[in-house]
């Protein structure tokens, strides 16, 4: 039997179609965070402008809300980073993604801990942290009186690794400041982590989410290993591709997989965000080329603008004295067609993420 191949084109409109990406999604912000398994919120600020590029009629508030009534949570997670997920899937994915920061701290702090164990130092961080939330700072200072042989940074990533931390607001609201600091998850929401959560059905919500998508894609994403075993069982319920390099693709049956030459409209994806950083080929929505224009030496994933649902070139919003200037940046030249679907969509964020701004403006810069 042949296996249908699934070109680069199908790909991308396959994960803008997941990704609410190729049109705006009609639901409440809480579902979408749900159905992208969650966000990556490395910076506070972009899952705002994720939901926004994503959601008919999104409001900056209903996020803050959502954060401040604690239905939704910034928490490590997959690939040892920060993402915004609900408090529901916080619960669920932190205990699944263990394996990836037990091997973070060994890498990172295993020769400074010695035989100090992680679990005695959590135990004497617990209390410290469920009586209010501290700053990384605040917590090693509390630590190293206890242990003042050992390197502070180590003790805390100790903690970051042994406890379901939190990072709380107002941390993480939309014109808020101030230092980040941490709690239990089980003093922040009052119940503790699903200790029975299923890695099947976390691999089942990234192919929603991702897919169509190879085991080494879905590594990637997670930061976990071992998958081969899940996909091997989940095999059965799902569809099998190939891509144009022959790599085995698995998808759900009734998952969405457009036209490839379904119109992409533009769209402006911030920084960090999870379509760029899901998949170990990225052929789907940037070239390596662009890659490197976009994922800085230092870690930072800058913002980027899609046209025909491939990324185009970067943006970025400066404010200054109450003005508000998105400057869009292509990477090559673009039709005046998409140039102005792009200033129009540069225009409505403008003024939903900078409503008080004096005056806003884009424009548009050559690289």
């Amino acid at each position: 039997m042949t296996t249908e191949v699934l070109g680069t084109r199908a790909l991308n409109r396959a994960l803008l179609a997941r990704q609410l990406l190729l049109e705006r999604r009609r639901t409440d912000a809480l579902s979408a965070i749900e159905h992208l398994v969650g966000m990556q919120s490395q910076a506070p600020n972009p899952p705002y402008i994720g939901l926004w590029s994503r959601l008919e009629d999104f409001a900056f508030d209903e996020l803050a809300a959502l954060m401040t009534e604690r239905r939704a949570i910034r928490m490590v997670l997959m690939r040892g980073t920060i993402h915004l997920v609900s408090a529901r899937d916080g619960l669920a994915l932190r205990p699944l993604t263990q394996p990836v920061l037990d091997r973070w701290l060994v890498a990172a702090a295993g020769r400074a801990l010695g035989t100090l164990g992680v679990d005695e130092i959590a135990a004497a961080a617990r209390p410290l942290l469920d009586q209010e939330p501290r700053t990384d700072k605040e917590l090693r200072d509390l630590l190293a009186a206890r242990w003042p042989e050992v390197d502070p940074e180590a003790l805390g990533r100790a903690v970051r690794c042994g406890l379901h931390l939190v990072q709380v607001t107002p941390r993480g609201i939309w014109g808020a400041s101030g230092l980040a600091r941490h709690t239990t998850v089980e003093a922040w929401l009052g119940r503790p982590a699903d200790p029975d959560s299923s890695i099947d059905a976390m691999v089942l919500r990234y192919l929603a989410a991702f897919g169509p998508a190879s085991l080494q894609d879905v590594r990637h994403w997670s930061g976990l290993t071992g998958l081969g075993e899940v996909l091997e069982r989940l095999a059965p319920k799902l569809c099998v591709f190939q891509d144009e390099n022959g790599r085995v693709l698995y998808d759900l049956p009734e998952a969405p997989r457009p036209d490839p030459d379904v119109p992409a409209p533009a769209r402006l994806v911030p920084d960090f965000d999870n379509l760029l950083l899901s998949h170990s080929d990225r052929a789907r929505i940037i070239t390596e080329e662009r890659r490197a224009r976009v994922f800085t030496v230092n870690g930072i994933i800058r913002a980027t603008v899609l046209v025909d649902g491939f990324v185009a070139g970067r943006w970025k919003i400066e404010k200054k004295r109450g003005a508000a200037v998105l400057r869009v940046e292509f990477f090559e030249p673009v039709p005046a067609s998409e140039r102005d679907a792009v200033a129009h969509e540069a225009e409505r964020l403008l003024a939903a993420a900078h409503p008080g701004a004096g005056t806003r403006e884009v424009e548009f810069v050559q690289i």
